[in-house]
C-alpha cells in the first residue's frame, strides 16, 4: 500500500461528531521511525514542526488548545519561533485575551500567519505577531471593529455592562495602535464600524510586516 494509499485509508476510518453536525474528516498521516509505524492526526504532525492552526470561531475551548500547544512548544524549546496561522472571524474576547497573553509569556517569538480572514478578535491576534514575522498570503484580509456586547437586566446592570464593554474596546484599540503604530484617534476612529483591509492595505496600516506567496519568501525574510 503506498503513503497517499494509507492516509486515504485513515481519512475513511476518522470522522467526527460535533454538536450532531457532520465535520470535514480529519486526515491522519502515517510515518515510519526506527521504532515502527506511527500515525498522528495532522495537527499533531503540524505541532511536531511547531506549527498552530487558529482557524473557526476562538472560544474557550479552542483558546486553552492553543494556549496548551503554545506552552508545550515553550516547554519543548524556548530558543525555537513558533508559527501560528490564522484563518478566523474571531469570537470571545476573554477567550482571545488569553491566547495574546500567553504568546507574549512565553520565550519564542511566535510568527503570525494570515490564511484567509483575520477578523474581529483574530485580528488583534495577527497583529500581534512577533516584529517582522507577521505575514499574510496575497489574498486574505483582515477585518477591525469594536467589540460587540449585550446586557439585561436592572439599570445599574445594564450601566455596569455598558462600561465594562466601553474599558474592552479602549484595551483592543491601544493593543492594535501599539501593534501598527497608527494613532488611538485613527484606531478609535477606524474601528467605530467594521474596516475591512486587503493584504496591501494591511500591511500599508501596519497590521502585518509583508505580504508573501510562498513559504520560502517567510523563511528569507525571518532569517
Amino acid at each position: 500500500m503506498t503513503f497517499t494509499d494509507q492516509v486515504l485509508k485513515w481519512l475513511d476510518k476518522f470522522q467526527y461528531m460535533i454538536g450532531g453536525m457532520n465535520m470535514l474528516p480529519v486526515p491522519y498521516v502515517i510515518e515510519q521511525s526506527s521504532q515502527g509505524e506511527r500515525s498522528y492526526d495532522i495537527f499533531s504532525r503540524l505541532l511536531k514542526d511547531r506549527i498552530i492552526m487558529v482557524t473557526g470561531e476562538i472560544n474557550s475551548q479552542m483558546s486553552t488548545t492553543i494556549i496548551a500547544q503554545l506552552l508545550f512548544l515553550d516547554a519543548q524549546d524556548p530558543d525555537k519561533d513558533v508559527y501560528m496561522y490564522i484563518n478566523s472571524p474571531g469570537g470571545e474576547v476573554n477567550a482571545g485575551m488569553a491566547i495574546y497573553d500567553t504568546m507574549n509569556f512565553i520565550h519564542p517569538e511566535v510568527q503570525t500567519i494570515v490564511v484567509g480572514l483575520a477578523a474581529s478578535m483574530a485580528s488583534v491576534l495577527a497583529s500581534s505577531g512577533a516584529k517582522g514575522k507577521r505575514f499574510m498570503l496575497p489574498n486574505s484580509q483582515f477585518m477591525i471593529h469594536q467589540p460587540s456586547g449585550g446586557a439585561q437586566g436592572q439599570q445599574t446592570e445594564i450601566e455596569i455592562a455598558a462600561k465594562e464593554i466601553l474599558k474592552t474596546r479602549t484595551k483592543l484599540n491601544h493593543i492594535l495602535a501599539d501593534n501598527t503604530g497608527q494613532p488611538f484617534e485613527k484606531v478609535e476612529n477606524d474601528t467605530e464600524r467594521d474596516h475591512w483591509l486587503d493584504a496591501e492595505e494591511s500591511l500599508a496600516y501596519g497590521l502585518v510586516d509583508s505580504v508573501i506567496t510562498t513559504n520560502d519568501e517567510k523563511n528569507d525574510k525571518t532569517k
